[in-house]
């Protein structure tokens, strides 16, 4: 009796590939994985990666409208002072004498300067709802207010995609998550790996620099507790990738490029990304996610709390983009968050759910160096609601130009119900 694809521990993070698919990932496939060592490329396979800020993130101090007076009459506590001499390190890093990155972001100055970073300012969803869980599972599914939708537009996506099947691997669509995420929940197979140890190889605490691990155990009982007798004749090859995968340890991986992960599980999340696509298992979608956006109490503004989640997320995504040396240029990386902050800072010194809010697109394909949207402004008249920062681009537009001249999706409209993206409506984030 086979495995599926399907058959695997979503909670726990294990996959449990196909025993007819071993050719594919038997131990020749797994030593490609653990030391990714310089590959043979993979024929330019266009690869997207997605990373959600969950909890709301204030766009407004990520991407700094400091040409907008209004925007300093708002947030007389938590403004980020204007690029001038006299701020110093905690000035805005100006970037095109209207917007600034937040000055903890410095690590990605370098690549829009180099342009391949573009930000794309009051985007979002037109749905009013500041829910944290609802506008979530909307953004994920490719909707606005419609709960009848349940699978994730990134799983569609790829469903809408030109395929080989002979060479499609387990690995196609992978997130770096205990339980795999509503984006890339339906029809199309695909995996929750909160770790690579969850094949077989623990660490001793996370250092991405480190070349020591101490090894797992357990494993063998975990994995016949969940699959019990289907584990039978080519069921041992499997054993013997895993003791294969154990004995040589995965996180002996070094970045290279001069790339240094931030420690933590989003860095950890984003190095074993950059290792599964440099060991081309076939990756063309992986999904991971950082949190600690939603900051009603004491936001801070240069400096403070939502300063250093800027410095963990800036310096994850700045090294995941040097460690990919060449092949940045078939990726593209893309940032998302379920709704912004609002404009004017509350009696806490904090910020509270609000609409629209910023965008990230990097990578070797993106038409960089530029910040993209129509402003809406600032002024009273001028908010959503008379509180929140408009919306000007509907993320479904910019998912729809990514799935469609990146990933090369044939039909955006079977993505996106209820919605029908235009290539006018499109960014223009590609230089294709």
């Amino acid at each position: 009796m086979t495995l599926t694809r399907r058959a695997f521990l979503k909670r726990g993070g294990l996959a449990l590939v196909s025993v007819g698919t071993m050719p594919l990932w038997g131990p020749s496939f797994l030593q490609q994985l653990v030391f990714a060592a310089d590959p043979m490329r993979a024929g330019g396979k266009k690869i997207l990666i997605c990373i959600f800020q969950r909890g709301a993130v204030d766009g407004l101090s990520m991407l700094v409208p400091f040409g907008d007076p209004a925007y300093y009459q708002a947030r007389s506590e938590i403004a980020i002072a204007q690029p001038a001499q006299k701020a110093g390190p905690q000035g805005v890093l100006d970037l095109n004498g209207f917007f600034g990155l937040h000055p903890n972001m410095a690590a990605l100055l370098p690549i829009y300067k180099s342009g391949h970073l573009a930000l794309i300012h009051a985007c979002g969803s037109p749905s009013s709802n500041r829910s944290h869980f609802d506008a979530q599972d909307f953004m994920e599914c490719g909707v606005a207010d419609d709960k009848s939708i349940r699978t994730g537009w990134l799983n569609r996506a790829l469903l809408d995609c030109p395929e080989d099947r002979a060479k499609l691997t387990p690995f196609r669509a992978v997130s770096m998550t205990s339980i795999l995420p509503r984006t890339l929940q339906g029809d199309q197979e695909a995996l929750a790996i909160p770790d690579l140890k969850s094949f077989g190889v623990g660490d001793a605490g996370f250092n991405p620099n480190s070349t020591t691990a101490s090894a797992a155990s357990g494993f063998e009982g975990m994995y016949e507790s969940a699959v019990g007798d289907l584990l039978h004749g080519n069921g041992k090859d499997a054993f013997d990738a895993i003791g294969m995968l154990k004995a040589a340890d995965p996180t002996k991986y070094s970045p290279r490029n001069g790339a240094s992960y931030p420690n933590g599980a989003f860095g950890r999340s984003l190095m074993q990304i950059a290792q599964m696509i440099k060991a081309n298992i076939g990756v063309e979608v992986a999904f991971a996610e950082i949190g600690g956006w939603d900051t009603h109490v004491n936001q801070g503004g240069a400096q403070g709390q939502l300063a250093n989640r800027f410095t963990e997320f800036s310096g994850g995504l700045a090294a995941l983009y040097q460690d990919l040396g060449d092949r940045v240029n078939d990726v593209v990386i893309l940032t998302m968050s379920e709704f912004g902050r609002t404009v004017r800072q509350n009696g806490n010194r904090g910020t509270d759910h609000g609409h629209a809010t910023c965008f990230l697109v990097l990578g070797g394909p993106v038409r960089g160096g530029k910040v993209y949207g129509k402003w809406p402004g600032l002024a009273r008249e001028q908010l959503f609601e008379g509180r929140d920062l408009m919306l000007t681009t509907d993320y479904r537009d910019v998912f729809a130009e990514l799935s469609q001249k990146h990933l090369g999706a044939r039909d955006v409209n079977k993505i996106f119900p209820n919605h029908k993206p235009n290539a006018r409506n499109y960014p223009g984030l590609l230089a294709v």
